[in-house]
């Protein structure tokens, strides 16, 4: 085909072929105009990580975030010596971090794999199982549904009908005594 070119798009999975002269099921139209209304399949397991924020969606904003002060304080009139505090709060902070280190480093990626599987496990059987039987429920419910209206339409309306027109007849009327 003249005119074609496959198009640099590094983000891409699948470039797809850029026609300069239109598109060959459109003809009078441009390509740029169809770029704007196009969406490219991108693939989301071989997305980059970001290393410097690691919780962008901040599921542990207030958690997990603890700090000495919050942890350890001592009020007015009960001070331990500076160089204690300083010290405490020294090996507080550095035990916490190098704790924590050496925890994710042996049990994070094992854990990693568990959660993995788990929720893979789950979406299996979401779309496997949960969404088909939803649907086969909401497909046999309706034929009961059907029966259900056809029976309060045929029952319940008249009565209800005639309920209503035995009180349209009250007339209430308030006067006000002096």
């Amino acid at each position: 085909m003249s005119g074609d070119k496959t198009g640099d798009f590094e983000e891409l999975l699948y470039p797809s072929p850029i026609r300069y002269h239109g598109n060959i099921y459109k003809p009078n139209n441009k390509m740029e105009d169809e770029k704007l209304n196009e969406k490219y399949v991108t693939d989301v397991h071989t997305k980059e990580i970001d290393l410097i924020n690691r919780d962008p969606k901040h599921l542990n904003e207030d958690v997990v975030k603890i700090d000495f002060e919050e942890v350890i304080a001592e009020p007015e009139g009960t001070h331990s010596f500076d160089g204690v505090w300083k010290a405490s709060f020294t090996v507080f902070t550095v035990s916490k971090y190098w704790c924590y280190r050496l925890l994710s480093g042996l049990f994070g990626i094992p854990l990693a794999i568990i959660w993995g599987i788990y929720f893979a496990v789950l979406t299996f059987i979401h779309i496997w199982a949960v969404m088909p039987c939803i649907k086969s429920y909401l497909i046999e419910i309706q034929c009961i549904s059907r029966v259900y209206s056809i029976c309060i339409h045929s029952f319940c309306d008249p009565f209800y009908e005639a309920v209503g027109k035995i009180f349209s007849g009250i007339r209430v009327s308030m006067q006000k005594e002096v």
